[in-house]
């Protein structure tokens, strides 16, 4: 199946077509514009983010409430083609990188050389039912507050901007508790985790992505809770490097 571009689906740095690609997908009520920062700290990346509909520049579309498809509409729009490229994922962009690295696989494309995944359990790991997305708008941004923090002060503050938090925040929070992990063979890739120490994600949870792909898997943890990478990006940003340096390798190695 051929994907087609579509600019509006992707925030993207500068052009660097001898480095391997990075997507990053953003964690729920998230927009790829928290990422553009990265553009500049990985100079040994070219940088795309994925811009789910209903939020930043798309705020005006329909959203996604379903992981099939969301999974689907990333595989249609997303040029995906060309290789090295990489996955980076924060919590359920974690789990929707993960899916869409199946769903790839599934139909015979080329896989990310490497899979990151940051703040979100290992997905075939019991959970505990919840229904946040169907809370009351403001309920539903007190409550996310409550349990991972990262919503802006100035949202918070704002009647206005947590109205137009809240679709997106409510839709990725039906795609993530109506989730249901499905049974298959391991991933055979590399896998680099990360999470924040003080985190509810548990290092043992951080850990059981190991279950889910006969490659090498590292975990790291840093200072501070579910956003620990705002706390950290310079530590993260080297982790990431690091983690890309590999991929490069790779492509690098590769016969003619």
């Amino acid at each position: 199946m051929h994907t087609v571009a579509m600019p509006r689906w992707l925030v993207s740095g500068a052009p660097r077509p001898a480095a391997p690609k990075l997507y990053c997908f953003p964690h729920g009520g998230g927009s790829a514009a928290e990422y553009l920062r990265w553009a500049r700290g990985l100079p040994g990346a070219e940088f795309h983010a994925v811009q789910l509909p209903g939020r930043g520049s798309r705020l005006s579309e329909p959203v996604f409430t379903s992981m099939d498809t969301l999974v689907d509409g990333v595989l249609a729009n997303v040029p995906l083609g060309r290789a090295p490229y990489a996955f980076f994922g924060h919590s359920l962009g974690s789990l929707i990188a993960y899916e869409v690295t199946r769903a790839l696989r599934r139909e015979d494309r080329p896989l990310p050389e490497r899979l990151v995944v940051s703040g979100y359990p290992a997905p075939h790991l019991p959970r505990a039912s919840q229904e946040l997305h169907t809370l009351p708008d403001a309920e539903l941004i007190e409550e996310v507050s409550r349990i991972h923090g990262g919503i802006p002060e100035e949202v918070l503050a704002s009647v206005e901007l947590r109205e137009l938090a809240a679709v997106a925040l409510r839709a990725d929070y039906q795609v993530l508790e109506t989730y249901s992990w499905r049974a298959g063979e391991p991933l055979s890739l590399p896998i680099t985790v990360l999470g924040g120490s003080a985190d509810h994600v548990t290092a043992e949870q951080l850990q059981a992505w190991q279950e889910l792909t006969t490659g090498e898997v590292t975990v790291q943890q840093f200072p501070g809770g579910h956003f620990y990478l705002l706390e950290q990006p310079a530590a993260v940003l080297r982790s990431l490097a690091g983690a890309l340096r590999t991929v490069r390798t790779k492509e690098r190695s590769a016969p003619c």
